[in-house]
């Protein structure tokens, strides 16, 4: 008989995957992540980074020091599990003045742990085993392996550069099926930068009704739009109780560290994420919501200057990979740049590898973030200037090189 004392000692010579469960194992991870460790672990001080979409701002000093006040107030308790209610209250004031959205800021709103534990707990909420999670892609990489930890099934739409990377009703149509339960939108969109309109919104909000789908729809950076306002699926005719509204300071406010966001929707629809949220982490930290409260209440000037700021340098780098040769969308919103390498032979893997290693400049390779991905790099413009020049300069030698 195999005791447990033989049981333990043969699980710490190794082989520990065999108690992983099958989700965990399948996962792969972050391909965002690889680039940024691999310039993070290099000594090489000479590599100039545009992987990570995090803001070169430091958080206002005035978010900053509204914390440290709050600290030493002793304020380090826990809140409400669905947030401060003052938080919440000019959340909804925000999101009326904004975007001229209504919500309630008692039992439809809830603060969580950054926008990704939003959507986490939205899926989780919404999805059994089987159901169909619809992803347009080019996407923001966790969505699929969430829903692959839910029990979802991620299916993928290709969205084109010729759309503007925008979800289309036809390709969106071809992809419903019975077993279609959830839309996962994220305009302005990561990595490609793309925006939807209103007009470009309604056929996708008829055939949600019309196949009685649920919509979470990402708008973390729904501020960071150049040229046009945007325009929250939740604000189309029907769609408020149909869509769970995901946002939160991160890129905005430059708060990424403070892993600060949060969800708005149906009662019953946040009533159930916060049941898990519950479970899960209590709360949010009390000084991250005092920040972020901060930071709506008298954090908008700041908020707009860095916005021109990266609109400035979007047009920047735009130009940049268009002189170099390399055909890029314009992005209407967030701050990437999604140049296609096709006009190279490459793949987007192999062109990002040479080029870390030959350029000293980290992009990541656009098949890490699904279908339609491959063929493209992206680039963030969350740099500054003098770096987004050296490291245009950089990829157009790195480019002539390969002819």
């Amino acid at each position: 008989m195999i005791t447990n004392q033989q049981t333990r000692g043969k699980a710490s010579t190794g082989g520990m995957d065999r108690y992983l469960s099958a989700g965990a194992r399948a996962i792969p991870p972050s391909g965002i992540r690889r680039f940024f460790d691999l310039v993070s672990a290099s000594k090489d001080s000479s590599i100039i980074s545009l992987g990570v979409g995090e803001p070169d701002f430091v958080t206002p000093w005035h978010i900053r020091d509204a914390a440290v006040y709050s600290l030493e107030k002793g304020k380090t308790q826990y809140t409400s599990n669905a947030g401060m209610l003052e938080l919440r209250e000019e959340i909804a004031g925000y999101l009326s003045k904004q975007f001229h959205m209504q919500y309630e800021p008692e039992n439809e709103i809830i603060v969580t742990i950054g926008g990704s534990e939003a959507i986490d707990l939205a899926i989780r909420a919404l999805v059994e085993p089987g159901d169909e999670v619809l992803i347009p892609e080019p996407s923001y990489v966790p969505y699929n392996p969430i829903t692959s930890l839910g029990g979802g099934v991620p299916v993928g739409i290709e969205t084109f550069a010729k759309d503007g990377f925008r979800l289309t009703e036809e390709s969106l149509r071809a992809a419903i099926t019975p077993r279609s339960k959830l839309l996962i939108l994220s305009y302005p969109s990561n990595p490609t930068g793309a925006i939807m309109s209103y007009e470009d919104m309604l056929p996708i909000a008829r055939l949600v009704e019309e196949h009685d789908l649920i919509v979470v729809s990402d708008e973390i950076y729904a501020e960071l739009t150049y040229g046009s306002k945007h325009v929250s699926f939740a604000s189309l005719p029907g769609m408020k109780d149909r869509t769970i509204l995901v946002s939160g300071f991160s890129k905005a406010f430059a708060m990424t560290g403070w892993r600060m966001g949060y969800a708005c929707g149906h009662p019953e629809l946040i009533g159930a994420m916060l049941k898990i949220h519950q479970y899960t982490v209590m709360c949010a930290p009390i000084m991250g919501q005092v920040a972020a409260l901060e930071a709506l209440k008298n954090g908008m000037d700041e908020m707009y200057r860095m916005v021109e700021s990266y609109n400035q340098r979007r047009r920047l780098v735009v130009q940049g990979f268009r002189e170099i040769g390399l055909d890029c969308h314009e992005p209407q919103g967030a701050f990437y740049v999604f140049p296609s390498i096709e006009s190279t032979g490459l793949s987007s893997e192999e062109f990002s590898m040479r080029l870390v290693r030959d350029a000293k400049v980290a992009a990541v390779p656009g098949h890490v973030f699904g279908t339609g991905g491959e063929g493209f790099i992206r680039c963030s413009y969350a740099s500054s200037v003098a770096q987004l020049t050296e490291a245009l300069e950089r990829i157009a030698q790195f480019v002539q090189q390969l002819k």
